[in-house]
C-alpha cells in the first residue's frame, strides 16, 4: 500500500517513478512531466509576469480560518503606500469570496487587446477572481481538476497584470490541484514565499502541519505563519477570552517545533466580519482595534521579508 508521506512530489526527478508512485492515479501524469508547464508555456508566463516584482501565496490547511480575509487585508495594507502597485489573484475556484470582501461583487472582467483587465478597487490595487466570470454570486462552479488548472493558467497568462510590486495569491484550503498548479506555473517566474494561516486549536494546526510539509516538498519558501482568531478582547472590560483554546500550545509552539517563523497573532474582532460582508477595509474602518495593530505588524514583516529576499537575489545575480 502506498504511503502518502513517501510521495516524492510532482516536481521531483523521481515523480511517477518512485516505488511509492505505484498505484497512484496521477502516476502517468507525473512521470510524463505533464504537471509542469512546457518550455513554450513557461516563456509565455515569464513574459506576461515579467513586471511582477514580488509574489506571496496565502495558504491554509483548513477552510474558515480567515485566509481570504488575510489576503484581502494584506493587499489593502500594501496598497496603502500609493507608490506601490498591488494585485490580488483569487484562485479559490469553487468558493471565490474575494469579490465580496473587496466590495467588487457584480463587477465583470473586461477584455482588451492586451488581455483581461483586472478589476480595480483603487488605482493601485487590481483584483482577478473567477467570481467576476459568474453570472450570479450564487452560481456553483462544478469542475474537475484539469479545468481548474486551465483557468489558473489563464489568469496568469491572459491577464494584463502590468507593472506590479506585489502579487498576492489567495488559494483554497488544502494541498491539491490548485496549489500544485500555482506553484508550478509560477516556477517559470519566481515566488517569494507562502504565508500560512491557522487558528489556535489543534484541529486546525494538524492541517497546517500538512501545509508546511507541502511547502517543503514543492520547495516553496515559507515566509511564516499567522495565528488568526487568537483570543477575543472584550471591547468593554478589555479582558481576553480564549474562544479557540490552544490545547497543544497554538501556532507559537508548532512554529518552534517545526522551525518556522510566527509572523504574529490576530485577535478576534466582530468588526472584521462586518467589514468583509460590506466590502470595506477593516484596517481603515477600525484603526484603533488591537487586530488592526496586529495586521499592520504582520504586513510590515512580510514587506521586510520580500525586500530582503529581493536584495539577496540581486546580490546573487
Amino acid at each position: 500500500l502506498m504511503s502518502v508521506a513517501d510521495c516524492p512530489g510532482s516536481s521531483s526527478a523521481q515523480a511517477g517513478r518512485a516505488a511509492a508512485c505505484q498505484g497512484c492515479p496521477n502516476q502517468r501524469l507525473c512521470a510524463a512531466g505533464a504537471a509542469a508547464p512546457d518550455p513554450a508555456e513557461a516563456d509565455e508566463l515569464r513574459e506576461r509576469l515579467s513586471g511582477v516584482k514580488h509574489t506571496v501565496v496565502v495558504l491554509s490547511g483548513k477552510g474558515g480560518v480567515g485566509k481570504s480575509t488575510f489576503s484581502a487585508l494584506l493587499a489593502h495594507g500594501l496598497a496603502a503606500d500609493e507608490a506601490k502597485q498591488v494585485a490580488l489573484l483569487d484562485i479559490d475556484i469553487c468558493g471565490p469570496s474575494i469579490p465580496k470582501m473587496m466590495g467588487l461583487e457584480g463587477e465583470q472582467v473586461h477584455q482588451s487587446g492586451s488581455g483581461w483587465s483586472p478589476v480595480y478597487v483603487e488605482e493601485n490595487l487590481g483584483v482577478m477572481s473567477v467570481g467576476f466570470l459568474l453570472s450570479s454570486p450564487d452560481d456553483a462552479v462544478i469542475w474537475r481538476g484539469p479545468k481548474k488548472n486551465g483557468l489558473i493558467k489563464q489568469f496568469l497568462r491572459d491577464v494584463d497584470w502590468g507593472e506590479v510590486d506585489y502579487l498576492i495569491v489567495d488559494t483554497p484550503p488544502g494541498t491539491s490541484d490548485e496549489h500544485l498548479s500555482i506553484v508550478q506555473y509560477l516556477s517559470a517566474v519566481h515566488i517569494d514565499g507562502a504565508v500560512i494561516i491557522t487558528t489556535p486549536q489543534e484541529v486546525s494546526l494538524q492541517d497546517v502541519r500538512k501545509e508546511i510539509n507541502f511547502c517543503h516538498k514543492v520547495k516553496l519558501p515559507i515566509i511564516g505563519v499567522v495565528e488568526n482568531m487568537s483570543g477575543f478582547i472584550c471591547p468593554k472590560c478589555k479582558n481576553e477570552s480564549q474562544i479557540f483554546p490552544p490545547t497543544t500550545g497554538g501556532a507559537e509552539k508548532m512554529c518552534q517545533n517545526l522551525n518556522v517563523p510566527l509572523l504574529g497573532k490576530v485577535p478576534l474582532d466582530p468588526q472584521i466580519g462586518k467589514s468583509c460582508d460590506k466590502g470595506q477595509c477593516f484596517l481603515s474602518e477600525a484603526p484603533e482595534s488591537p487586530a488592526t495593530s496586529s495586521y499592520r505588524n504582520i504586513i510590515q514583516r512580510i514587506q521586510e521579508y520580500c525586500d530582503q529576499h529581493h536584495f539577496q537575489e540581486e546580490k546573487i545575480i
